[in-house]
């Protein structure tokens, strides 16, 4: 999360948080509609400590502030939304709320799920956490649910955890990988990398083929069932924490 210690102008703050231009928030100052612990905030040039705590501490216009930079967010993105900013048909970030989307800096997927592929996704504005999360040094577990078109055949999940399955067109064998059966035709996978469609290449290298594919897990942080496809909800410090595992 962002260090306590840092102070912004406020008016750069609120624009940066998609607020509106900076003479925008002067204007807001200006009138009485921006307050902090009840006192409000005149001047649009004074620094502003950042906290975690900040979001409930300002109100802007009646309404308590966004998280402020080093917002993460859980999204549970439904099947057909893309993981892009330019691709033609329905994104992932259509699903944030307008101000969300001007925010600077933007708010990122942390890696990609494919636009057939639901389930547990990570957007933050904290490029340190992004590139921890999906560095390959920390070998963060992502559960993967696979329906599958053919029963399984018995032998996936010793294929699977030898480390030496190799995806068509590379010559780089996987990483051991977790296979859990739930029934015969669907089963938890659980991969430490994230190559290019990687659970769906892995059931083609034994003759099978994946038919929906849902993610619900990273690291320790777990999809809740109550959030529905196309939800979003801020992660607090705890939840974030779940994500890598300890060193």
């Amino acid at each position: 999360m962002t260090s306590p210690a840092k102070r912004l102008r406020l008016d750069r703050l609120l624009s940066n948080m998609g607020y509106g231009s900076r003479k925008e928030i002067e204007h807001l100052a200006r009138v009485g509609l921006i307050t902090l612990d009840g006192a409000p905030l005149s001047k649009a040039d004074e620094r502003i400590a950042i906290s975690d705590d900040l979001a409930g501490r300002m109100v802007v216009d009646g309404e308590p502030l966004d998280p402020p930079p080093g917002m993460t967010i859980m999204l549970h993105k439904p099947v057909g939304c893309t993981c892009s900013r330019k691709e033609a048909g329905p994104l992932v970030y259509d699903l944030l709320p307008p101000r969300w989307r001007r925010r600077e800096p933007a708010l990122s997927t942390v890696g990609r799920l494919d636009k057939d592929t639901s389930g547990l996704l990570l957007l933050t504005d904290d490029g340190g956490l992004l590139h921890r999360i999906i560095s390959p040094k920390h070998h963060v577990a992502k559960r993967y649910r696979a329906t599958l078109a053919r029963p399984l055949r018995g032998d996936e999940a010793i294929i699977f955890a030898a480390g030496e399955l190799l995806l068509e067109g590379e010559d780089k064998p996987l990483l051991p990988a977790i296979l859990e059966p739930l029934s015969a035709t669907e089963a938890y996978v659980t991969v430490t990398e994230g190559r290019y469609h990687q659970v769906r290449r892995m059931f083609a290298a034994v003759g099978n083929h994946v038919e929906a594919l849902h993610r619900d897990r990273i690291g320790q942080l777990v999809l809740p069932e109550s959030l529905a496809p196309g939800e979003l909800r801020v992660l607090g410090a705890t939840e974030v924490a779940l994500i890598i595992p300890p060193a």
